[in-house]
């Protein structure tokens, strides 16, 4: 045929390059551009008295940038933010990238023996800390032993504030003038595969990890959760997830993609919260099941009523179909999600089918508490057993949860043979072992460390728990494996009883989940106290299992 390539190409390959013109790589950093020109005068971020426009924003974010670059940030530097979620962290999200660098919002729970872990890890240039978590910030610098440009957050609303004598926040703002530092926008990825964060993980079972994030996922996140959350214009985003935990599951840039408003919140307490609601009109928020659980358990004079309906994305292990229950009746909605640090946040939701809202509570409940399907921006989410082939859709057969897309971590930060083990094989493997059911729905079943094998057979903890939950009693519940002569395993429970509950016993509590499961995964022991909790909320589980073994 005349004129037929010969080669692997395309005529649509001849002359049909990437330009300027028609290829821009792909970042987060443009919503605010898009905001600040469409909704200038819009109030992007509420914080107590303050009200900050999408123009003002827009400014506050290119100066930071600029004062970063004029202070010595070169590209691929990073900063680290210690703060909670006040509007300087929301900035940092904005301003750091827009200098070439890369943000590290540190976790505010942590000690000052791990912040000065990640501090020297990262290789950290400058650090923003508010001066409520100065003592902390000053502990690790000491233990760090070098020199960082330090810029202190001041907030009235801060408790016992600490100077460690750095540039005040506001003033290190003014100190640069963008146009002449950083140009019309800001210093572009020179590809949307550039870092743009770096968040660690938890770190229960040995040194966190850093994982990375490009510019390309975390846009990609973005769009994929203002979808499923249906953000619009006229949304009202209340920050009771720390923007420290997957850059706040990306809604840090997705609020401001749908042109949104920020409600930032200090402190995480029911009380906030509510008054937060009603006084905002506030319409989506999102928190671990550890947050619903604390709205749902609120005491009468804590609580405020509101008449919009407020969309509640929850992740991590499903919440207590009790908790979902209490939950609607606030006026929640609860909308479930799935994911992991290396994932950007949620990679799959619970997507609600026709039909369900007829069915009963209990029934409803059971179906959302379900980890779903994949996000449109999630390429492909599946259930492989040890070879690598899927798992048959039968809600019965457990595998491992694997992802792939774009949304998935460069990888682990100075950890070739951790990104290997978790990248290498095609899938990104999570560890959490789950059921595939005959709709496509995922459901998890446990962490692959977590699941119970008693006489041979497989015993959920999430199932366990969840029985937990239904007791009236029950504030939390968490169960883990303890040694048994006889089985090999047996459940164990530690349950955390509510402030108001009549006393119950550890018989009472077997007899309950005798009504509720069979037999064989039912505790055979129960112990009563308060639940540790990781620096990002999650039980323990590993702590539990050394004290299941210690128990007579």
């Amino acid at each position: 045929m005349t004129g037929h390539h010969t080669d692997d190409t395309s005529i649509f390959d001849h002359d049909l390059e990437r330009k300027p013109a028609n290829h821009v790589p792909l970042s987060p950093l443009g919503f605010l551009r898009r905001s600040a020109t469409v909704y200038p005068d819009k109030t992007a971020v509420i914080h107590g008295d303050r009200r900050i426009g999408y123009a003002e924003l827009y400014d506050r974010c290119r100066r930071l940038a600029a004062a970063l670059v004029a202070a010595g940030v070169k590209r691929g530097d990073t900063v680290a933010v210690l703060a909670p979620n006040v509007p300087e962290l929301l900035e940092a999200h904005y301003g750091v990238p827009m200098a070439g660098a890369v943000l590290n919002a540190l976790n505010t729970r942590l000690d000052a023996a791990s912040i000065d872990l990640i501090l020297d890890h990262s290789e950290t240039r400058v650090l923003i800390v508010d001066r409520e978590l100065g003592a902390v910030a000053e502990e690790a610098l000491n233990r760090l032993g070098r020199d960082l440009l330090v810029i202190e957050i001041a907030d009235e609303d801060a408790k016992h504030p600490v100077s460690l004598g750095g540039i005040e926040y506001e003033a290190f703002l003014q100190s640069a003038d963008p146009s002449a530092t950083i140009g019309e926008a800001w210093i572009e990825p020179r590809d949307e595969w550039d870092a743009i964060a770096l968040n660690y993980t938890s770190g229960t079972t040995g040194n966190p990890k850093g994982v990375v994030y490009h510019h390309r996922g975390a846009y990609l996140n973005a769009l994929g959760n203002g979808w499923t959350l249906n953000l619009r214009p006229e949304s009202v985003y209340l920050w009771t997830l720390p923007m420290f935990h997957c850059n706040g599951w990306c809604y840090t840039w997705a609020v401001t993609a749908a042109g949104g408003t920020h409600v930032c919140l200090r402190r995480v307490e029911a009380a906030a919260i509510f008054d937060a609601i009603s006084r905002h009109g506030v319409t989506h928020l999102c928190g671990a099941p550890i947050v619903l659980n604390m709205l749902s358990n609120a005491p009468a004079g804590q609580r405020r009523t509101f008449s919009q309906r407020v969309s509640a994305a929850t992740g991590g292990a499903a919440p207590p179909s009790a908790v979902l229950q209490a939950m609607s009746a606030l006026g929640f909605d609860v909308i479930h999600l799935y994911g992991l640090t290396e994932c950007y946040g949620p990679a799959t939701i619970c997507a609600e089918q026709p039909g369900w809202a007829d069915l009963p509570d209990i029934d409803r409940s059971k179906l959302k508490a379900r980890q779903g399907v994949a996000l449109p921006t999630m390429d492909q989410v599946g259930v492989f057993d040890d070879s690598g082939s899927p798992v048959p859709s039968d809600g019965i057969t457990v595998g491992e949860i694997v992802l792939r897309g774009n949304t998935v971590m460069k990888g682990y930060l100075k950890n070739p043979a951790a990104t290997v083990e978790a990248l290498g094989g095609g899938w990104f493997r999570t560890g959490d072992l789950a059921v595939r059911h005959p709709d496509g729905y995922v459901e998890v079943k446990d962490r692959s460390k977590d699941i119970i094998i008693s006489g041979g057979e497989n015993i959920s903890s999430l199932e366990v728990e969840e029985a937990l939950y239904r007791h009236p009693a029950v504030l939390e519940a968490a169960v883990v494996a303890r040694p048994d002569p006889k089985w090999g395993e047996s459940p164990c429970a530690f349950v955390t009883l509510k402030p108001d509950a009549a006393p119950v016993d550890e018989r009472d509590v077997i007899a309950w989940c005798r009504d509720h499961l069979a037999h064989y995964k039912v505790p055979r022991r129960v112990v009563f106290q308060p639940l540790p909790k990781t620096s990002t909320g999650k039980i323990q589980k590993t702590v539990l299992r050394d004290e299941a073994r210690g128990l007579d």
